[in-house]
């Protein structure tokens, strides 16, 4: 405006005086670094657990916590080698094992892939395990061990499926809960939780 003093590239605002009006081209560098030091720190974190200034980990565990969750269930007790272990030595001290070693005979014959091994480990099982007066006879149903010996000529990966069920529910309901209450399953818990305290993760 004429008389002003003003450059054109400058704004008047009502009362307040003029502010230059300054156009970038590009944001400055350290706005580009900043979004991509950002994202990489976001991508790491969803990797990695933040660090302290002592560089330990903030996050621990109690290893106790997770040694003893099989006492949950006879499933969790299973699938855990130490909790089988200790389960499998107090079925012996019983003379009641055959639970058990039937179970586990079930599983490794499952994972069996050859057409020959299949039928030899299903006739040692049933020899074993299902026929009358096996050395290690189970307690199961007539029907279901009538339908395992007509199994017998042509053996599948699933010929013992339901007796292996069967012998499961037995175990949940019988021997498991008398193993929570020996005092081997005690003496392992104590050892367990005496043991293994909070560790810091590195």
């Amino acid at each position: 405006m004429p008389g002003t003093g003003r450059r054109d590239s400058e704004l008047s605002m009502p009362d307040r005086g003029p502010f230059p009006l300054i156009v970038l081209d590009s944001p400055p560098p350290s706005y580009s670094s900043a979004i991509a030091e950002k994202r990489i720190t976001n991508h790491n974190s969803s990797q990695k657990p933040m660090k302290e200034e002592t560089g330990r980990c903030c996050f621990y565990r109690s290893t106790s916590k997770e040694a003893m969750a099989w006492s949950e269930s006879v499933d969790a007790l299973l699938a855990s080698k130490v909790g089988l272990a200790a389960f499998r030595a107090f079925l012996k001290s019983e003379f009641s094992e055959e639970n058990l070693e039937f179970w586990l005979a079930c599983e490794d014959y499952k994972k069996t892939r050859s057409s020959t091994k299949i039928i030899s480990k299903a006739k040692k099982i049933y020899s074993e395990f299902i026929q009358n007066d096996a050395p290690k006879e189970i307690n199961i149903d007539f029907n279901t061990r009538d339908a395992i010996s007509k199994n017998m000529s042509h053996p599948t990966l699933a010929s013992f499926d339901e007796a292996q069920k069967t012998i499961l529910r037995l175990m949940a309901k019988d021997s498991f809960p008398r193993f929570l209450r020996s005092d081997a399953y005690k003496e392992l818990r104590d050892k367990q939780q005496n043991g293994n305290q909070k560790k810091w993760l590195f």
